[in-house]
Order: C-alpha cells, then structure tokens, then sequence
C-alpha cells in the first residue's frame, strides 16, 4: 500500500509517497481502508522535528482521517467489518490503511459526509474540550477565539455560538473574518491590523473565556481582556517557528510561549488552563463520554466542519506547504 513514511525533517519535499507492507490488525485492533485524511498543524510541526508526540522516526504521519472497517482483530466484534467511521490516533492516517486499537475508530457521524467526519474528532473534540470541559463555558458569556478561521477556530465559533455565548473571532484577513461572521460570531477583527486590541476591548469591554491557540503577543493581549472570573484555554502555539540552527529564533520561541504568573491570577481572579487531546487518549472510557455528549450536541444544532480545500492523496507536499501559508480555512483534506 500507498503511505508517506516521514524519515527526516524538513521542508514539504521530504513528504514522499512510498510502498509498505500493509499492516495487521493485532487483538483488540482493527484495520481501516481510509477514504479522507485530515491534515492538522500539529503534523507540520511533526514535519519540522518540533512536535514533542510525536513517535520516533521513522513513522508514518497523520492523527485522523474516515474510512471503512475492512478486517478486524482477536476479540473485536466481527460485524463491524464494512463500518464506516472516523479515526483518532497519534500517527499513521498518510496511509491507504492504518490500524488503531477499535476504540479510536469510531461510528461515523451519520448526519456528515465522510469528508466531514474526516474533519470533525481533532477540530471539535480540541474545541468542546477546551469550552466545556475545561473553561466550563457558560450562556451569554463572551468568548473570544483566536485563529478563528481554522480548523480548531471555525469549531469554536460554531460551538460557542450555538451554545448561546456571544463569540468574537481573531481572523488573519478581512476574509477570513468575513467567513468567521458567516458561522454565528458577533463580530471579526483582523488581528494582522496595529489596533486589533483597542478594537476587541471597545466591543466587548473584556471577555470571559478565550479559546487560545495562536500564542506570542495574542495571547498576552487576550489575557489583558480577561474579566474577573475569565479563563483562558490554550489548545495551540501556531506562532511557534524555532529554527535549530538561528538563535535569534530560539529567543522568540522561548519569548512567545504562553506563561502564567500565579499572582497576576489572583489579583485578576482568572484563570489560564491547556489542553493537548494526544494526551487523553490512554483515557478511552472519558474521552468516549465526552464525545457521545458532543456528538449529541452537533447532530441536534445540524453542525457542519467548514473544509477549506481538498488535496489528492499524492500532492500531501502541496497541502502541508497550503496550511504553512496561513491561506488555508477551515479543515483541509487528502482523499485518497
């Protein structure tokens, strides 16, 4: 079969298609004929050798994609055979095939296109986590999303809003914040303009929670609009550009990582917390539950991800250098 095997880091050219063994499902485990791949920043992180999940090289990329049950492992119900689902892991989805334990393929969304299921576990778990579970997102409260035109963002927004919240988006051009106001936020500023804050603060007056996933100066700006009783959530660091070999860089990484001071906390009475959705996934029983309330919550409110761009599974190079560009919208996708 067909997978991108990442053996050195760099720049999307070392993103190549090769021939491996297709893999056998073990106990426990089942094998899936992927239709969609999602592309997500943390695999361009992965890429560049800056992702701290990621499993030793050589190993073939991709957290999630949608696809078909073909065969299944020692005690897996055998009529799942020809289920379509959706497929959550740490690596393995740049692959006609990738097998995962049968807890992390999951019963696809039938209200969704299997493009969309491609688009949804990584997007709206990273962004109901972070609301719900975490900032514990209440009606009527305003929410600030950063990066609000992305995959993550454009979940944010969506979710936020049908939740009843008042949700302004960061957006990184007069489009994109155009988009952004087309899924339900109250409003959208170009956080590239010198005045964004002033703007932000004069709408809103402060915020009460932040679904954060850019770092650097917009995070520390976003802080500064926290109300009292505020949280913020971070669930990325898409500002992070370390070059190993520029020093200057290892300055701004180290400068622009989001930090917590525990008594500027408590003299604000808010909150800064983080998540990483890789991590909960020696969690199967909460994670479960937590997506059963999600999935329950999508399907009533007709929730649709927003996919930006489709890429055949060869051009992979192509797509990950798109998503670079800060271009992209939305999810972008491989079909196989």
């Amino acid at each position: 079969m067909k997978a991108i095997v990442l053996k050195r880091t760099g720049h999307p050219r070392v993103l190549e298609l090769q021939d491996v063994p297709e893999p056998v499902p073990r106990a426990g485990e089942v094998r899936v004929h992927l239709r969609y791949t999602g592309i997500n920043y943390a695999e361009i992180l992965s890429r560049k050798g800056l992702y701290r999940w990621a499993p030793k090289r050589p190993y073939v990329l991709g957290m999630e994609g949608s696809g078909v049950i073909e065969t299944v492992g020692a005690g897996v119900d055998p009529s799942r055979v020809g289920q379509k689902v959706m497929v959550g892991t740490q690596y393995g989805c740049y692959a006609e095939k990738v097998v995962v334990p049968q807890e992390r393929a999951i019963s696809a969304i039938e209200s969704l296109t299997m493009e969309e299921n491609a688009a949804f576990g990584v997007n709206y778990m990273t962004a109901w986590v972070a609301l719900i579970e975490l900032a514990r997102l209440q009606v009527g409260e305003k929410v600030v999303v950063t990066a609000a035109a992305g995959g993550v963002g454009t979940a944010g927004v969506q979710l936020a809003t049908r939740l009843g919240s008042q949700v302004y988006g960061l957006a990184g051009s007069p489009e994109k914040a155009d988009l952004v106001r087309s899924l339900g936020a109250a409003d959208a500023i170009d956080y590239t303009a010198p005045d964004w804050q002033q703007r932000l603060r004069e709408m809103t007056g402060g915020v009460d929670v932040v679904l954060e996933t850019v770092g650097g100066s917009v995070y520390r700006s976003c802080l500064e609009l926290l109300n009292p009783f505020g949280r913020i959530v971070v669930a990325g660091f898409a500002s992070l550009n370390l070059k190993r070999w520029n020093p200057a860089s290892w300055w701004r990484t180290w400068r622009d990582v989001p930090r917590a001071r525990l008594m500027d906390l408590a003299r604000s009475s808010t909150g800064i917390m983080a998540t990483h959705l890789g991590y909960l996934l020696d969690e199967p029983a909460r994670l479960q539950t937590v997506f059963e309330r999600l999935r329950a919550f999508v399907t009533e409110q007709e929730i649709r991800p927003v996919i930006g761009r489709l890429f055949p599974f060869e051009d992979v190079a192509a797509a990950h250098a798109f998503v670079e560009s800060r271009q992209s919208v939305g999810k972008v996708l491989l079909k196989h």
